[in-house]
């Protein structure tokens, strides 16, 4: 006897069941990483809003091609059931189904006397942007996420390793602002639809990205990962509800200011609204238990100059690499022989009239505020051995007061917790008033930032109520 059963009814071990289900998003046949095979991904959704991955491979895939359409709905019975990975965040279900050539699907008709298709969906998983920032960056995690694109990119090559990609700018109706980079096919694909779309459009489009990835490599940024989907104008009643309020909003937001904000990209921004975001003191921060997206108002200065400014990591999954050999070596987490490229990564230091504290920042940031590629610094920090010549970075940083966005976190060791900051943006807010400051307040000594995590610490400033100004140090030949 075949049971009639919903999706969370499905267990490993239950034989000759039929569930009906709705396609909520498919994704495009792709080629396995090891390139043994061709898979499709799918999501379902039962009667009782219940969501579960399934997949199907290679030549299923060509038979079920003019089958399977988004937001039909459809009578499966026997896919096979598998125990969900772990490995690429949370999923949407413990356990996922492979769609073989063992399983049976029929589609209802929306003429069907008995069976009547499943209503268009309403079940969104998103991740606000406003709560982006303050989750914990994993790797490995994907979110889901619903949102108004403003700007589109070329596509284009990253850096120098070659690894095509297309940058857009998206926003939320919070008017917050985040960089998403669609590599390689999903530039091509899907973000030359979006290119398309925008030439021509009258309204703003409207994006809805599952399986996205958070990065930390462009400053706090978002991307496609593997098994990302990126669909344009969804028929979601939130998406409605979104593209009609940038309908009466559009002016407001493509004059949106980015320009100011010295982010990873020259096309976009991460912006998160400050108006519910509290603007803290550089004690507070460093006192903070809190951990999260912070605010701070203050100057900025490099006062280590023993750096070597950059690291060199994967040019697939970015993991970074203590070596600084640059020979080609195979990667296990991308599965491949891959090249190692350099990243620009340092420590810099950020005072008011509370104290001082040393945050990490890294990526085209960094780049932009030494106003030098990677390439550069790897080549006169690590091949040359010398060390940079700072004098225009310390000149432009001189009696500026900077609005910088900070993200705190914290890693264990040895039973101890360490608090380290790291830069995901920075914006000019007025020159400084001209004071001075003690240099002997904080000791500079050489430090290996490939091996030594970057640690928050805090130095009295002294009863002054004006920012003190930092003095840059005399450059040290390394030998």
């Amino acid at each position: 006897m075949v049971l009639r059963l919903n999706i969370d009814q499905i267990e490993l071990p239950t034989r000759d069941w039929i569930c009906k289900v709705q396609i909520v998003e498919i994704s495009r046949p792709r080629e396995s990483l090891d390139k043994k095979c061709t898979f499709q991904n799918f999501i379902l959704e039962d009667e009782e809003e219940c969501q579960i991955k399934a997949v199907m491979y290679s030549d299923e895939i060509e038979q079920y091609a003019d089958t399977l359409k988004l937001l039909h709905t459809y009578l499966i019975s026997t896919a096979k059931v598998k125990v969900s990975p772990t490995s690429y965040g949370k999923p949407i279900h413990k356990l996922y189904w492979i769609l073989d050539k063992e399983t049976v699907i029929a589609e209802i008709k929306p003429s069907d006397a008995v069976e009547k298709p499943l209503p268009l969906p309403t079940k969104l998983n998103i991740t606000t942007f406003d709560r982006i920032p303050h989750l914990l960056v994993d790797s490995a995690a994907e979110i889901d996420i619903l949102a108004i694109v403003l700007r589109c990119g070329p596509q284009k090559n990253a850096g120098r390793s070659h690894h095509r990609c297309r940058e857009i700018t998206l926003c939320d109706n919070q008017k917050n602002q985040f960089l998403f980079t669609l590599w390689e096919d999903f530039g091509e694909i899907e973000g030359h639809e979006i290119a398309s779309q925008m030439a021509t459009a009258a309204d703003l489009l409207i994006i809805l990205g599952r399986s996205i990835g958070i990065s930390t490599y462009h400053g706090l940024s978002l991307q496609t990962r593997y098994n990302s989907t990126v669909r344009v104008n969804p028929n979601y009643p939130q998406a409605v509800a979104l593209m009609n309020w940038a309908k009466e909003n559009k002016t407001a937001l493509l004059s949106c200011p980015s320009d100011k904000t010295s982010t990873s990209s020259s096309i976009a921004p991460m912006r998160v609204s400050t108006a519910a975001q509290q603007l803290l003191s550089i004690a507070d921060i460093s006192s903070a238990s809190s951990m999260g997206v912070l605010s701070v108002d203050a100057q900025m200065a490099i006062l280590d100059e023993f750096q070597d400014f950059c690291v060199l990591e994967c040019s697939g999954c970015k993991q970074k690499k203590r070596t600084k050999d640059r020979k080609d070596f195979d990667c296990p987490k991308c599965k491949r022989t891959t090249a190692l490229v350099p990243r620009c990564s340092f420590q810099i230091d950020l005072l008011d009239n509370t104290g001082t504290t040393t945050a990490s920042i890294s990526a085209e940031l960094g780049e932009k505020l030494l106003s030098m590629t990677a390439e550069d610094i790897f080549e006169i920090t690590c091949t040359k051995r010398q060390s940079l010549s700072l004098n225009h970075v310390h000149e432009m940083l001189s009696d500026r007061l900077f609005n910088i966005q900070l993200r705190k976190s914290s890693w264990a060791s040895s039973n101890t917790t360490h608090a380290t900051l790291s830069i995901l943006s920075y914006m000019e807010k007025q020159h400084a008033p001209h004071t001075t400051t003690d240099r002997t307040s904080k000791k500079i000594k050489p430090l290996e930032i490939s091996e030594v995590e970057v640690t928050a610490t805090t130095t009295a400033a002294g009863s002054s109520n004006a920012p003190p100004k930092f003095q840059p140090p005399t450059p040290a030949k390394k030998v």
